[in-house]
Formats: structure tokens, sequence, C-alpha cells
């Protein structure tokens, strides 16, 4: 799941990233309303964590912008103020979800998980593919009944590839979906962590690459 953190105090900001990035969640941050333009207009991104009251372009303008042009980005906006008329103005702009600062970090995710839900098409929290069993809620894979360990990176990797439930997806498609767009070394860090992830899976292989188009688990059903 990939997410835009957009706001203004970077103490706020990079405490938001870092927890969504250790709940293996991939995230870009922007200080402003004009950067976050840009960046929703260069790549996808499921959720949108927006500070209301940003300066210069305020979030009002950068909500209105996301649904004008009718991406598919969820907005849960933040707000100092928590008067009902402002909720309620908020939800008008287009906002899916409404959170007031001060907030607690579990809230967050919660809402931002549930937001990036509804940013994809429905699937059931378990995913289950060649013997493998991914629970999304708890953050646990197990294959033939034995638990295996991941990383947040490799746990990222395989919902990716599970989700596609037998497609192909690129190389290119799993940095979108699992690395921040600052990585420079985010076609190397592909490959070592689907080393990584494959030696934890074990034998026999369940993740296949496809010369020339990329990886996927099982394949056709």
């Amino acid at each position: 799941m990939r997410v835009l953190v957009v706001e203004d105090e970077s103490f706020l900001a990079e405490m938001i990233a870092e927890g969504l990035r250790r709940d293996a969640l991939a995230v870009d941050v922007a200080p402003d309303g004009v950067t976050a333009l840009r960046k929703l207009g260069l790549g996808e991104y499921d959720v949108l964590v927006l500070d209301r009251d940003l300066p210069g372009l305020h979030g009002d303008d950068v909500c209105r912008t996301v649904v004008e042009r009718r991406l598919l980005t969820r907005i849960l906006m933040l707000t100092a103020s928590g008067t009902v008329r402002d909720r309620v103005d908020g939800l008008g702009l287009g906002a899916d979800d409404y959170l007031t600062k001060p907030f607690a970090y579990d809230e967050l995710l919660a809402r931002v998980l549930a937001l990036g839900r509804r940013a994809r098409p429905a699937l059931p929290p378990v995913l289950e593919r060649a013997g493998l069993v991914l629970d999304t809620a708890r953050r646990q894979v197990s294959r033939e009944g034995r638990f295996v360990a991941l990383s947040r990176k490799e746990f990222a990797v395989l919902e990716t590839l599970m989700r596609a439930d037998g497609a192909v997806v690129s190389g290119d498609d799993l940095i979108e979906q699992v690395w921040e767009e600052d990585t420079s070394y985010r076609t190397n860090a592909v490959r070592v962590t689907l080393s990584k992830l494959r030696a934890k899976l074990g034998e026999p292989q369940v993740i296949e690459t496809v010369p020339g188009a990329g990886y996927r688990v099982g394949g056709a059903a």
C-alpha cells in the first residue's frame, strides 16, 4: 500500500511516515500542497494523509483537485480543529475520513488501512495460494502450516504478489507499491528482498520469475 503524507510540521510528518513504514507501508512525504499535487501526478497512491491547514496551497484546494482529477486515492484529512462544522466541511470537499489533532497513532493506522482497502478491489483479509496463507490483518504468513517470520518489506512484496492472484507483477509495479520514491537503489532492493523472501519460504520455490515480465506466486490457478 502506498501512502502520501502531506504535513508542513516536519516532526509530525516524519513521525507518521516512520510509523507507517514500520507497519509495512510505502510512504512518501510532501511538506506543502504544491509538492503534494506534483507527487500525485507522478505516481499512484492508495491513501493521502492530508493536513488541512497547509501554508500556500490550502489542504482544501488539494482535496478539491484530487476529487476533480477523479483519482482513486482515498483522503484522510487531518486538522487541529475538531468542530462539527469543520468535519462536515472537510467531508463535503470529498475527503473520505477526518481525524482531529492530536491523535493516537494506532487510530491513524487503523483509518489508513481501512481507506487503503477501499482504494483497491475488495479481497478477503486472508489470502491463500500455493500453500501460502497471508493474514493481512495480523501481518502473519505461514506455509503448509509453518509460521514464516518476514520483514516488513518482505511481507509487502509477498502481499503484492499474492493480491495479483497468479498474474505476473513487474519489477516496476513492485517498486511502485512497496518502495518509497527516494530509494535510489530500488531495482537492486527488489532482487535482494525477493532472494531473502524465497529463502525464508523454503523449497520448493513458490515465487516464479517470468523472464522479461516479472514475478508471480504459484503461476496460474
